[in-house]
């Protein structure tokens, strides 16, 4: 298998996309698939590595990125080591981001893999914005979701906080794994007011006509299973599979210090390759 680590390519907002990518090297022209991580998250968090792996073996030229202020560096790519960046990042620059990831394989585009065929992948937080950038980007012909939210805006989910960050300026959140205290400015919630039509989930959702794949967990204390229910409730087209018992990221830690996946995790991507296969572009 080959397996290339930390691509760095230049960002549109003055910060670098970090790129693995995973192919068996005895393939070629393989469908593209493309997975962007969530709200505090990073593509080396936990088990990601593994799932990149079980992809490939099934024939995929898997992608896993960065956002470029996702609060990592190059330098540390598994530590949130500039907080700054993480405090100033913002739908548009993570939409940005994957213009980025795309434009990046159109440039460097050889006989390993197919751009014709390119499926992203949103978890969490990245599933929302998966969604917003996949109704309305050509080059995304397909779109699988993993324990996505249903609505971006962080006051959205946290209205009692507005008038308060509005007059602070910033937002400290409680990392639970890491005990840091990350900033978030209020230019993610002006970004979000001056794009509101942009970043509409609803309105993407609601007239998106491509193939669709939503699974998520039942025991997903992070985003509940009403999110996913509310997506299908704005469009039946979408294939939803609910995974019993399955927490927020599917049986996964970090660190990960094992090479088996869990069987959340096992059945998530069992699901995800049968979607990919059953729909083939």
């Amino acid at each position: 298998m080959n397996i290339c680590k930390d691509i760095k390519v230049e960002g549109k907002h003055g910060r670098p996309v970090l790129i693995d990518t995973y192919n068996l090297s005895t393939k070629s022209n393989l469908p593209v698939v493309i997975l962007a991580h969530g709200f505090k998250g990073f593509k080396d968090w936990g088990h990601w590595h593994l799932i990149a792996q079980e992809f490939a073996k099934e024939g995929y030229f898997f992608v896993k990125f960065n956002f470029s202020h996702n609060g990592t560096t190059p330098e540390q790519p598994t530590e949130f080591a500039d907080l700054e960046a993480f405090g100033q990042n913002n739908y548009t620059k993570e939409l940005a981001d994957i213009d980025t990831v795309l434009e990046w394989l159109e440039r460097n585009q050889d006989d390993r893999y197919r751009l014709d065929q390119t499926t992203l992948i949103g978890h969490s937080r990245g599933g929302g914005v998966a969604i917003v950038k996949a109704a309305n980007e050509d080059r995304i012909k397909q779109l699988i979701t993993w324990a996505s939210i249903h609505q971006l805006g962080y006051g959205s989910h946290h209205p009692d906080i507005l008038k308060e960050w509005k007059e602070k300026g910033v937002w400290h959140i409680m990392n639970g794994r890491t005990k840091q205290q990350m900033p978030l400015y209020y230019q993610l919630q002006e970004d979000f007011l001056q794009n509101q039509e942009k970043l509409d989930v609803k309105k993407a959702a609601t007239n998106f006509n491509k193939p669709w794949l939503l699974i998520h967990g039942t025991e997903d204390n992070a985003v509940p299973l009403t999110a996913g229910f509310k997506l299908k409730e704005w469009n039946p087209n979408i294939m939803m599979e609910i995974i019993e018992n399955a927490n927020h990221v599917f049986g996964g830690k970090h660190p990960f210090e094992t090479n088996t996946l869990p069987l959340h995790s096992r059945q998530l991507c069992a699901k995800s390759i049968e979607f990919l296969k059953l729909n083939k572009i």
